[in-house]
């Protein structure tokens, strides 16, 4: 048909279609288009011919081999179609919204052209949701070249076919492929609507000045442009990324640092010229600082998501919790100020997995033409220079400082990437109790207050300074409330104390300064600073400041008597572990506490499975995926469902929660190729080079090379580690893009392509009789569900072997599967110049269709 009947049915002046043009270079793109016109239906096109093939399906794909869908072949559309995602104006033909519900590539079965002539195609398709192959068959009595012929859209009977599923894959996926947004969410965007897109090239009707495009100036930043940011929905109810307090600042350029506010953590959502402020825990709190959300509002965004923290200024410039508070009581909302220090969304692209350096940039650009006194200010940085810094920070007399890895992305919860470093001791404690007023104080005398540590709520002490006489009263009124007649906290105080004192419901946090801990455990120097309602009682642990690791370097870290690491105590820690070489658990806790942020990248929320060894690996020893209520806080929980339930693995992303598993028993830690916000897009491939019993090292490493050889040549990049077993793992990290079954089914064409090459060294066949005499290539590690050791995970296998990265050069020394192990991998890491997964992280590839192209002939 060309594109003839495409553009007289279409007023290029008046819809926001592409008019496009016949290509001359052919391709095998396919998409499918969600329509919402007079009736909902789905457009599936076909690139052939230098144009888009077309069929309206009126009920959608299904992946029931049984279903015979109707397609209603309609005109050809331009290949530049298959990016269209906007409003088709009432009144034009077709209008109505579209969305780019699938995309990908089609590979056709047999020559296209002369299927298509005979009314048969068949062929495989390759995208984000629709997989393996499909038929469509043109029906008897229509004849190529009628205007309206109809075919039937089949899926074939093969590993991607789901019998008896209908229209599940519609109901199930029924966002963009392209946006991740709804056709609701599309259609109320009003920057795709063609009148306000072109408002201000065409004159309005009459002598009336035309409409504006935009109320709002745009913003001196294009989010597509910034390197890691994806295209998608606005993110709802997203965790804070939240710093881990050490002991003292980083060393390195890497690193920037900021002031440490003293207010209240909040995130700002812009949408459709209306802003809300959310607290840490998704409270919404815009009413309370309605002046933020008026002057967020009126930012020059369609939709942004801001993170910062709201403060009130001391006339010396530095901000104060007491003031804060004072002025949300006193209903000063004038005197807030949102010091913002994170971009985390702008204009339909999240910025997330954009490193931290890059959103930090494109805020500064956004924030540019705001009134530097006004209610939203930038909160700047010092890049490097960490020491001086902190010591210009205390010199000050501010609360501290907090830095942060330049290039990382924005991970929820708390982790490594940021840290904080405090002038002096200051965190939240639960109010357990009070003691009555004495002279002519009015309300109470002191707080009681506890601190929860290890599980257990605790006694820390009391505070009876930082107060005036109306946060006395109003907080006495509040306690009154809670009082019941038994201390809900370990250790009381007891005798005269005790009866001086009233007990209450562990419901409220209070903020409190103080000089040190006694060995005691109890606060020396307190000082009341404002009540936190933005974070609840049972979150509020006892803060201990971790050691930070300078440059590359691994520092030993001292452990109590008490066998404590990184904040989690350790029961029965001289139960020996590995008995051939003495090591017993502390040692497995000290090793972990020592690799701690070397492993923590690779492992942070990532869906775990674990071999647990509760008793050390010469007794008892299971695997675990799916994990109970018995496991502490600081592992988290990611629901995954399978077999039609929701079932619960482990993740960590803490220091705190590695240790707790070690704690736990368990000896090894296997990763999913996923992370835990996104189960069913892989983010990381692994082929396990596995060698039959018998076979010398140097033929492992043979085929290492041979894997990385193959996917250099696709222009994949790959790194390499030990397995603490008996071979070698090549992993490849991915952009997430693609969805399980593409992954696999890449891994194992790769796989089967290395086979081709040397099929009497190789075998990508799981059975044990086929992998005689040679390297097993096993890709089987990368479907959903799988998992494979972690690196820098301990082995439980005899000599307390480790999963250790490498460079490639080291292959041509004397390293093996089991060289590095729980005694000498910490040396190795202190000795290390340069790290050899460095780049792990920061590489940005994905699989494309050319890849699978080059490896397709392997595959008959």
């Amino acid at each position: 048909m060309s594109l003839q009947e495409y553009k007289r049915k279409r007023d290029f002046k008046k819809t926001p279609e592409p008019a496009g043009k016949v290509h001359a270079e052919k391709g095998h793109s396919f998409v499918i288009q969600k329509h919402d016109a007079r009736n909902l239906h789905y457009d599936f096109r076909l690139e052939m011919d230098g144009v888009l093939k077309s069929w309206a399906v009126p009920k959608g794909p299904s992946l029931d081999p049984a279903e015979k869908r109707l397609a209603v072949q309609v005109e050809d559309h331009p290949i530049e179609y298959g990016d269209f995602e906007g409003i088709i104006p009432e009144g034009e033909y077709g209008g109505g919204t579209v969305l780019v519900w699938d995309r990908g590539t089609w590979i056709p079965e047999f020559d296209p052209e002369l299927g298509f002539r005979k009314g048969h195609l068949k062929f495989r398709l390759e995208g984000e949701k629709l997989h393996g192959g499909w038929h469509l068959v043109r029906l008897h009595g229509d004849r190529a070249g009628d205007k309206k012929e109809n075919w039937l859209l089949m899926k074939a009977d093969d590993e991607a076919a789901v019998p008896g599923s209908g229209d599940a894959l519609t109901a199930k996926y029924p966002d963009s492929a392209l946006s991740g947004r709804s056709l609701e969410d599309v259609a109320a965007d009003p920057e795709r609507v063609w009148e306000s897109n072109r408002a201000q090239e065409v004159k309005a009707p009459g002598n009336k000045a035309p409409k504006k495009a935009s109320r709002k100036a745009k913003p001196a930043v294009d989010p597509s442009s910034i390197p890691g940011a994806r295209k998608g929905k606005m993110p709802a109810g997203i965790e804070p990324e939240l710093a881990t307090l050490v002991a003292a600042p980083p060393g390195g350029d890497n690193w920037l640092h900021e002031i440490k506010l003293d207010g209240y953590r909040v995130l700002c959502a812009v949408e459709n010229g209306a802003a809300r402020t959310l607290t840490r825990h998704a409270k919404d709190w815009t009413d309370r600082f309605r002046p933020i959300a008026t002057a967020a509002a009126e930012l020059p965004v369609d939709s942004a998501l801001l993170d910062g923290e709201v403060v009130v200024l001391q006339p010396d410039g530095r901000t104060s919790f007491q003031a804060l508070q004072n002025a949300l009581s006193g209903e000063r909302g004038l005197d807030l100020v949102y010091f913002v220090f994170d971009l985390l969304y702008l204009n339909g692209w999240d910025l997330r997995p954009a490193p931290l350096s890059a959103r930090k940039e494109a805020l500064a650009a956004l924030l540019a033409g705001n009134d530097a006194g006004g209610a939203i200010r930038l909160s700047d940085h010092v890049q490097g220079q960490g020491e001086g810094f902190f010591r210009q920070a205390c010199r000050h007399a501010l609360e501290g400082v907090v830095a942060k890895r330049a290039d990382s992305p924005y991970r929820s919860g708390r982790g490594r990437d940021w840290l904080k470093i405090k002038c002096l001791k200051r965190q939240e404690f639960v109010i357990v109790g009070f003691t009555d007023p004495e002279r002519s104080r009015a309300g109470l005398g002191a707080l009681l207050l506890g601190v929860h540590d290890h599980g257990k709520l605790v006694f820390a002490g009391k505070v009876g300074t930082g107060f005036d006489t109306r946060t006395l009263r109003d907080l006495r009124q509040r306690l009154d409330k809670l009082e019941r007649k038994t201390p809900a906290f370990e250790n009381p105080p007891r005798g005269a104390e005790a009866r001086r004192s009233h007990w209450v419901k562990p419901e409220l946090v209070a903020e409190v300064a103080f000089t040190e801990w006694t060995d005691e455990g109890l606060l020396r120097h307190p000082t009341f600073q404002g009540l936190r309602e933005d974070k609840p009682a049972a979150e509020v642990v006892r803060e201990e400041p971790q050691t930070t690791k300078e440059a590359k370097t691994v520092k030993p870290q001292k452990t109590t008597a008490a066998d404590t690491f990184a904040g989690v105590r350790f029961t029965h820690p001289e139960r020996v572990i590995f008995p051939e070489q003495g090591i017993a658990k502390r040692d497995l806790g000290r090793y972990y506490e020592r690799i701690a942020d070397w492993i923590l990248p690779h492992i942070a929320d990532r869906p775990l499975t674990l071999v647990r060894c509760p008793a050390g690996k010469q007794k008892e020893c299971f695997y675990q995926k799916h994990i109970t209520d018995q496991f502490p806080a600081s592992v988290k929980r990611v629901p995954i469902e399978e077999d039609k339930k929701t079932v619960h693995y482990a993740a960590v992303d803490s220091p705190e929660g590695l240790l707790a598993l070690i704690q736990m028993g368990s000896l090894e830690l296997h990763v999913a190729g996923c992370h835990a916000d996104d189960v069913e897009k892989p983010d990381y491939v692994v082929f396990d080079l596995d060698p039959d019993v018998g076979l010398g090292w140097d033929r492992v490493v043979e085929g290492a090379h041979a894997v990385r050889r193959l996917l250099d040549h696709l222009g994949l990049q790959s790194f390499l580690k030990t397995t603490g077993g008996k071979g070698l793992h090549v992993c490849l990290p991915l952009v997430r893009r693609s969805g399980w079954d593409e992954v696999k089914a890449f891994a194992k064409a790769l796989a089967e392509a290395v086979v081709a090459q040397e099929p009497k060294r190789y075998t990508a066949n799981l059975p044990k009789a086929s992998r005689k005499g040679k390297i097993f290539i096993d890709y089987l590690r990368n479907g959903r569900g799988a998992t494979s050791i972690c690196a820098y995970s301990t082995r439980a296998r005899p000599g307390a072997p480790v999963s250790a990265p490498l460079a490639w050069e080291e292959l041509d020394t004397d390293v093996r599967a089991d060289t590095f192990t729980v005694q000498n991998l910490p040396e190795r890491l202190e000795s290390l110049k340069a790290d050899p997964w460095a780049d792990f992280l920061k590489v940005r590839q994905s699989l494309t269709a050319a890849m699978k192209k080059a490896l397709s002939p392997t595959r008959a």
